[in-house]
């Protein structure tokens, strides 16, 4: 009996190099496939945090619009009591009666695969408002 196991210990063989390489192979198809999802899935949520950013600096310009409704333009200097930790503090959020809130020169307008369509500035409304994003358009992007 314990020779028959011996025997079978002996007879037993380690992977042959061509199993090692139909593995590695294997492994290197399964890489190049994921690798592409993996960086569009991380692209895909930093224009969602972008997006976030930009609706939640409009929230805060609806505070002080609420407080102050005379005021149509605030700046990253006017919203700074109410907004931390900004990754893009390069932006003016506009308000007009046609086309409600939209903001300016945030990193959100960069975002290409979105087809934003730019703000056409409504009268009374400075004319720098032209090319801002609307409220409306990031709530749809977010969906």
């Amino acid at each position: 009996m314990m020779q028959n196991l011996m025997k079978k210990i002996k007879d037993q063989r380690g992977l042959t190099l061509i199993e090692l390489l139909a593995v590695i192979v294997i492994l290197g198809i399964v890489a190049a496939i994921a690798v592409p999802s993996i960086m569009g899935i991380i692209n895909k949520s930093k224009d969602d945090a972008k997006v976030a950013e930009a609706i939640q600096i409009i929230s805060a310009a609806k505070l002080q619009h609420a407080t102050n409704s005379t005021t149509v333009e605030w700046s990253n200097t006017v919203l700074d009591d109410t907004l931390d930790n900004l990754q893009d503090t390069s932006f003016t959020v506009f308000y007009d009666d046609v086309n409600g809130y939209s903001i300016k020169d945030h990193d959100v307008a960069g975002l290409t695969t979105a087809g934003f369509t730019p703000v056409v500035a409504a009268t009374g409304v400075d004319a720098d408002a032209v090319g801002g994003i609307t409220e409306d358009d990031l709530l749809d992007y977010s969906k």
